[in-house]
């Protein structure tokens, strides 16, 4: 993980929050080459509460994962050998509920779409700040709680609120009217929230396998969608686009959810 950065000012050590969903700790490899690195990241998650173990290979992290419990994998996309979305894979199919978070380059879109398909839960893009590096561990950490397994009959994000058996959907006290799709697409945003998603997991998931390449026809949706749930659709605080990836469902009331986009980030879908 040679082009990692920490950016300036991130704390290392001492007073960032403590992810606490339950009574245990959770445990993470931290997979990286660079043991420099590795060291500096270790200490900081182990102040921040998480029990860490270090790889500086993916075959090394194959073998720790198959020897010892993980709750989250941390794993660089850019390595020597077997490289970050081989690793993936793998980890993916020898452990299906851990967590995995990706660390990929900030411009290069092709290797996130790559790594949510491989099998990651997340990604978080260099240079990052420590504390949106622990936000999104925690929040991959809480969708895999099974304390929380199951689809909810209701669903709720800031002012919405979804009865999902019902197919009734809410923002305050009005309730909103969609179209079956358009309810579809919220739906499975809605019970994935916090999570990238790709537009052809998206498709897939919400009109089949032949509309894999109908991107036009998800931004039309999302597009309505916004119009219905935004105060500000030009500045949708809850369906954000993931550039170049798809779409990421933000609730609000989360603490750790993502920081809607600046003024001049703002894109189309």
């Amino acid at each position: 993980m040679h082009s990692l950065w920490l950016l300036p000012n991130t704390e290392i050590v001492g007073t960032h929050r403590r992810v606490i969903m339950s009574q245990r700790q959770f445990k993470v490899l931290v997979v990286d080459d660079e043991l420099a690195l590795r060291k500096v990241i270790r200490a900081s998650l182990a102040a921040s509460g998480f029990v860490v173990e270090e790889a500086g290979t993916g075959n090394e992290a194959l073998g720790l994962v198959q020897a010892h419990p993980f709750d989250l994998v941390l794993l660089d996309i850019n390595m020597p050998g077997i490289g970050g979305i081989e690793t993936c894979q793998r980890i993916r199919a020898l452990a299906p509920q851990i967590g995995i978070v990706m660390v990929t380059v900030r411009d290069d879109e092709e290797d996130k779409v790559r790594a949510l398909e491989a099998g990651a839960d997340d990604y978080v893009t260099k240079p990052f700040r420590f504390r949106e590096l622990v936000a999104r561990m925690g929040a991959v950490l809480r969708r895999l709680d099974p304390q929380k397994s199951g689809e909810p009959g209701v669903l709720q994000a800031g002012s919405l609120k979804m009865d999902a058996e019902r197919r009734l959907l809410w923002k305050g006290a009005d309730e909103v009217h969609l179209s079956p799709k358009e309810f579809d697409l919220l739906a499975f945003l809605m019970k994935n929230q916090g999570a990238p998603l790709t537009h052809t997991r998206l498709l897939r998931a919400v009109w089949g396998p032949e509309y894999d390449g109908e991107l036009e026809y998800l931004r039309s949706y999302v597009r309505m969608l916004r119009k219905k749930l935004e105060d500000d659709p030009a500045k949708p605080q809850y369906i954000l686009t993931e550039p170049w990836v798809g779409y990421r469902f933000r609730n609000p009331s989360d603490p750790d959810a993502p920081t809607p986009p600046s003024d001049d980030e703002w894109q189309e879908p």
